[in-house]
């Protein structure tokens, strides 16, 4: 399974985190993901535990075989 995570602004809007290269940050494994976050929102991660609210979040990236990628039609004989 894999994982991305977001940060939410002062507006109320969640974005993806994105790594030096402009590319969103996934991750192998939620543990991993949670890490991360902590690591570059300390103060976030850890206001949440006290002060209640939530501006970071983990997020499950489901696979759907059924739709990417494109699958090219069978072919029936």
């Amino acid at each position: 399974m894999r994982c991305k995570i977001e940060v939410q602004d002062d507006t109320g809007i969640w974005s993806d985190v994105r790594g030096g290269d402009g590319a969103i940050l996934t991750f192998d494994d939620e543990a991993a993901a949670r890490a991360a976050l902590a690591e570059r929102y300390p103060i976030l991660v850890q206001m949440e535990k006290y002060a209640g609210g939530k501006r970071t979040r983990v997020i499950r990236i489901l696979d759907d075989d059924d739709d990417w990628p494109a699958k090219p039609p069978s072919r029936a004989g």
